[in-house]
């Protein structure tokens, strides 16, 4: 059954995704806009496109949350070997991403204060404006 979803997920997501996918949409948006005088803009008419499109945004919503979730795991999957491959990185961030927000946000206030802690002087640099001040002039 997993296997089906994911199968049947990733061939929607890749027509979803691709211009004739919205050609399509837009078409038929077209032709339900074009028929609105034929029907005299009744309830009915309003209700096909509404219908329509109920359906298939609740439809796409499982198959997007799917998507990220499949992206979200491969990803951090990659990262995971890549800390456990690199001589210097701590082996303990492996997997962090299954800790709460208050954790994550603890120990990325930890990382912070560490690098300043560190300090560009102890490394032989002459010293530099920290990392959010560098982030807010990217701007």
């Amino acid at each position: 059954m997993d296997r089906l979803f994911t199968t049947i997920a990733n061939r929607i997501a890749s027509f979803v995704g691709q211009p004739s996918a919205f050609m399509l949409a837009l078409l038929v948006v077209i032709v339900w806009g074009v028929t609105g005088p034929l029907f005299h803009y009744s309830d009915t008419w309003q209700l096909v496109i509404n219908t329509g499109t109920t359906i298939v945004t609740f439809l796409m919503v499982f198959l997007i949350q799917n998507s990220q979730n499949r992206d979200a795991a491969a990803m951090q999957a990659k990262l995971d070997e890549l800390i456990r491959a690199v001589d210097d990185a701590r082996g303990q961030f492996i997997g962090i991403e299954h800790k709460t927000d208050h954790e994550i946000q603890q120990i990325r206030a930890d990382l912070e204060k560490e690098c300043e802690d560190i300090g560009d002087e102890e490394r032989g640099k002459p010293p530099s404006p920290t990392y959010i001040d560098r982030l807010i002039r990217r701007r």
